[in-house]
C-alpha cells in the first residue's frame, strides 16, 4: 500500500523536475532592402524635382588700393540720403537737402516711385546740358537706421536706369544735422517694404 501511494507522487515530481516543454519560436527576419530602395528613390525624386534658388548677389566693384582720389565738381554731385522710416533726401552740390518719397504709397507691394526715376533722369539731363558730358555722380548715404532693402532697391533702380557713376559714402553727423535743420518739412513715413 505504501508503494501505491508513493508512486503518483514520484511521477508528478518527475514531471516538475523534467524539462519543460518549450514552445517553438518562429524565426522572424525583416528584409530592409525594399525600404532602402524606396528611400533612395524618394530622395532622388525630390532632389531632381526641387528648384534650387539662385543666390541673390549684387556686384559692387571696389576701387583698387593704388587708385587716387577723383576730383568731381560739386555741381555734378547728386547726393541721396536715406534715414529711418524710408525717408529720403536729395540735393545737388552744397544745396540744402530736399525730402521726397522714395516708394509709391499705393498698391500691395512698395515699389520705387516714378518721381525718383524722373528726379534722377532730370538732374542727369541738366548736368549733361550744362557740361556737355555725362558726368553726374550719384553719392548714396545711408543712416544706420535705414533699411538694407532701401540700398538694394536704389542700386537696382540706378542699374536699370543705366546710371553707372554712383558711389557709397558714410552717413556723417553733418548729414544728420542738415536733415534735422529741415524740421517739419520731412515727408510722412510710408509703409515699410518687406
Amino acid at each position: 500500500m505504501g508503494g501505491g501511494v508513493g508512486a503518483p507522487e514520484q511521477s508528478s515530481s518527475r514531471a516538475k523536475k523534467g524539462k519543460k516543454r518549450k514552445t517553438k519560436r518562429m524565426g522572424f527576419s525583416l528584409d530592409m532592402t525594399p525600404m532602402v530602395d524606396v528611400a533612395f528613390l524618394l530622395l532622388t525624386f525630390f532632389m531632381l524635382t526641387t528648384t534650387f534658388s539662385k543666390p541673390n548677389t549684387m556686384e559692387i566693384n571696389l576701387p583698387s588700393q593704388e587708385m587716387k582720389d577723383v576730383e568731381v565738381a560739386a555741381s555734378n554731385i547728386f547726393t541721396l540720403r536715406m534715414t529711418e522710416g524710408n525717408k529720403a533726401y536729395w540735393n545737388i552740390g552744397f544745396e540744402p537737402p530736399i525730402p521726397f518719397e522714395l516708394y509709391e504709397t499705393g498698391g500691395d507691394k512698395p515699389t520705387i516711385s516714378k518721381k525718383f526715376k524722373e528726379l534722377i533722369m532730370g538732374e542727369k539731363e541738366k548736368v549733361r546740358a550744362r557740361v556737355n558730358d555725362d558726368v553726374m555722380v550719384v553719392v548714396l548715404k545711408f543712416d544706420k537706421t535705414a533699411k538694407y532693402r532701401n540700398m538694394v532697391d536704389i542700386i537696382d533702380e540706378l542699374n536699370l536706369m543705366k546710371v553707372n557713376r554712383f558711389s557709397l559714402a558714410p552717413f556723417t553727423d553733418a548729414d544728420r544735422e542738415e536733415i534735422q535743420k529741415l524740421g517739419a518739412a520731412t515727408p510722412a513715413p510710408v509703409a515699410n517694404p518687406q
